[in-house]
């Protein structure tokens, strides 16, 4: 009698109802997501992943801030078509430094998380200045502004920021970030001291012009890294270390 009363009562007072509902939809949703922090494999740790190069990391940002992500994904799912059209499935140590993420959710064109390489520097360029000169279907808008200058600054701060929410930039990648921007977009210069504090970085005139730093040199920097830090043959179960 009394628990239909209860019942009752809940059902009639819609207030009431939200109420215990949202305590009930908390406690669910706290149990599955509080022991997320608390176990180490969450996210598997793989070889190969590092930190953005300052002219990748900037570039990186230039393409969050011309809302590439909202036509372009990088996220390969387990999926036969997505594997034999893109290549190996997206793992989470790929997005582990990225702040925020850019898996994506919608595909006006297709998905980046392997593009890296794919192309020439040259093909990047000319499809950015004039998408439809290089695919005629193409319905990206043009950016040929990006060949004005890039301002680094404040590029050493910018590091500095990234290592406050857990991205593991050291005191020497922080104090050469100006320099390792430039010698990576300067094809003459000595690449030893940046290519020694970020694995598998490319060195090049992105842009096709080898005399001033553009932001047109830090977005292809970026797609040209994207997909080629790890060496997909080597993860496997008994290669892949859990921290």
């Amino acid at each position: 009698m009394f628990r239909r009363l209860s019942h009752a009562l809940v059902e009639k007072n819609l207030i009431l109802m939200g109420v215990l509902t949202l305590i009930t939809v908390s406690i669910g949703g706290l149990v599955q997501i509080i022991p997320l922090f608390a176990v180490e494999t969450t996210i598997e740790r793989v070889d190969g992943i590092r930190p953005y190069t300052p002219l990748e990391l900037m570039g990186r940002d230039i393409y969050v801030r011309e809302g590439c992500y909202t036509c372009h994904s990088q996220m390969i799912r387990p999926f036969r078509d997505e594997l034999e059209r893109y290549g190996h499935y997206s793992l989470a140590a790929e997005s582990l430094y990225d702040h925020p993420f850019q898996w994506g959710s919608k595909r006006t064109g297709p998905d980046l998380a392997r593009v890296g390489g794919r192309y020439s520097d040259d093909w990047h360029a000319a499809h950015l200045r004039s998408p439809r000169e290089v695919v005629p279907e193409s319905v990206m808008p043009p950016y040929a502004f990006l060949d004005r200058r890039l301002d680094y600054r404040d590029i050493a701060d910018h590091l500095r920021g990234q290592r406050a929410v857990g991205v593991p930039y050291t005191d020497a990648m922080i104090a050469n970030a100006r320099a390792d921007l430039e010698a990576q977009a300067r094809p003459d210069e000595d690449p030893s001291g940046f290519q020694g504090r970020y694995a598998r970085a490319r060195q090049g005139a992105f842009d096709g012009n080898g005399r001033d730093i553009t932001e047109m040199d830090a977005v292809v920097a970026y797609l040209q890294m994207l997909g080629t830090l790890v060496t997909f043959s080597d993860v496997t179960p008994d290669r892949v270390r859990q921290q």
